[in-house]
């Protein structure tokens, strides 16, 4: 049985920090720097530091 489902992991080639945002960028077939910028503007808020640091402990890496 093939297991032909997409699985999130952090990106071990397109990283700039933990491989975090590269990683979602392969699973959803996107740009990484338009993740990167998303990103930022969530880090603006105050919440995107902390759910990327958390992101960075619970996706595994591939």
């Amino acid at each position: 049985m093939e297991d032909n489902q997409k699985k999130l992991y952090r990106s071990d080639s397109d990283k700039m920090l933990c491989g975090v945002c590269g990683g979602i960028a392969e699973y959803f077939n996107v740009d990484s720097t338009l993740i990167r910028l998303l990103w930022a503007v969530l880090a603006c808020t105050g919440t995107g530091i902390l759910a990327y640091f958390i992101a960075a402990i619970i996706i595994p890496r591939r």
